[in-house]
């Protein structure tokens, strides 16, 4: 027990799309920030499929099922590794990745069919539109909101400083 609060981690959401070849680029800067602040640091995959991707919506049913499975960001990364060859197979590709990966795809399989996580996937999209998210990747931190999707210029900088002074603050 303790007489002063504990803070949780600050949090950063991460509104992707897992066919958006700038969401694959920005995972360098994901994984950067993931390593210099691990825990202090809760990056959340937050989706935001693009109607001009057919298989975006079906890509983030299937991260959503791999969260289920543990191992939501491995195959967010590995998916997103694969966008180019996501436009050309489709979900053939989103199963194969998660037997890679060692999780049940026959499990995904159904997931895709019965769609369990579509709600989840709607919700964010809806979210993401409310609060002014238009393209991916878009961060937002601290009430701020940084997109991603002009240009990844300076971007993991600022959410440096931004989480750097939220810590400060706790």
């Amino acid at each position: 027990m303790s007489d002063s609060p504990t803070a949780g981690p600050v949090v950063l959401d991460v509104w992707c799309e897992l066919q958006c070849a700038d969401c694959h680029t920005a995972l360098a800067d994901l994984r950067a920030l993931r390593a210099r602040y691990g825990d202090r640091l809760d990056v959340r995959l937050r989706h935001f499929p693009l109607d001009k991707h057919r298989h975006a919506f079906a890509a983030a049913q299937a991260a959503e099922e791999a969260v289920e499975q543990g191992q939501g960001w491995a195959y967010a990364e590995a998916v997103l590794a694969r966008h180019t060859e996501l436009a050309d197979r489709g979900e053939p590709l989103l199963l194969d990745v998660a037997r890679q990966l060692g999780l049940d795809d026959e499990e995904f399989d159904t997931a895709l069919i019965d769609g369990r996580h579509t709600l989840i996937v709607d919700a964010d999209q809806a979210e993401g539109k409310a609060i002014g998210v238009t393209g991916t990747p878009t961060y937002v931190i601290g009430g701020e909101r940084l997109d991603g999707g002009k240009s990844q210029n300076g971007l993991r900088e600022r959410v440096e400083e931004i989480a750097d002074r939220l810590l400060a603050e706790v």
